[in-house]
């Protein structure tokens, strides 16, 4: 069981939750996931985990509500436990000094995104991140992303904030003005492939 300490509404069906996880805080490295079961009778949910706190032992989770074990984990207040959290999973970004990275996220995207960011600015880079939704009102981390950012490009579908248009614009205008040594995105699989077509360019 880990309980949960903190909990943020990014917009109506988008929450950050903080988690009790020591073992998980202490070993998680950007790109890893968990695997959080809200209660007994719970689907298993891999979700990527956005941040960790070593020394209070905590992990970030962003969850956008779509079915039922998301909406249950989204209706958990601080206080209330999830059911497991296994991890962490998967295989960890590489993270290297490379010059300039572009760092692109669509939506709830940007919450794995974020650790990454944060690693390759750590790690020497130079750090652009675009972060695109369809209105102002989802775009998320927004601060956190710049903390760890030499620019931070917003992109909207409906021009409400930042620049109108699609991620795959707001990673062409880098291309084009400045040589771009990596391109990291996470996002849905439509603009993730528009994007990684993109980087045939470089």
């Amino acid at each position: 069981m880990n309980k949960i300490l903190e909990k943020e509404h990014f917009s109506e069906r988008v929450v950050k939750l903080v988690v009790e996880a020591p073992l998980i805080a202490r070993s998680r490295r950007p790109g890893h996931f968990v695997i959080v079961i809200p209660d007994a009778k719970g689907e298993r949910i891999p979700l990527t985990i956005a941040d960790a706190d070593k020394e209070r032992g905590t992990i970030t989770l962003v969850v956008q509500a779509v079915g039922a074990s998301t909406k249950k984990i989204c209706s958990l207040e601080p206080g209330q436990y999830l059911h497991d959290v296994v991890g962490p999973l998967g295989r960890a970004t590489r993270i290297e000094k490379r010059g300039t990275v572009v760092c692109c996220g669509g939506g709830v995207g940007v919450a794995p995104l974020l650790p990454i960011i944060r690693a390759m600015k750590q790690a020497g880079n130079r750090v652009i991140s675009v972060l695109a939704a369809r209105t102002k009102d989802l775009i998320i981390l927004e601060r956190q992303v710049a903390e760890y950012s030499d620019e931070v490009i917003i992109m909207t579908d409906d021009g409400s904030y930042g620049n109108k248009g699609l991620v795959t614009e707001g990673v062409e205008r880098v291309l084009l003005r400045e040589p771009v040594h990596e391109v990291v995105t996470i996002g849905p699989a439509i603009m993730m492939k528009f994007v990684a077509k993109l980087t045939e360019k470089i």
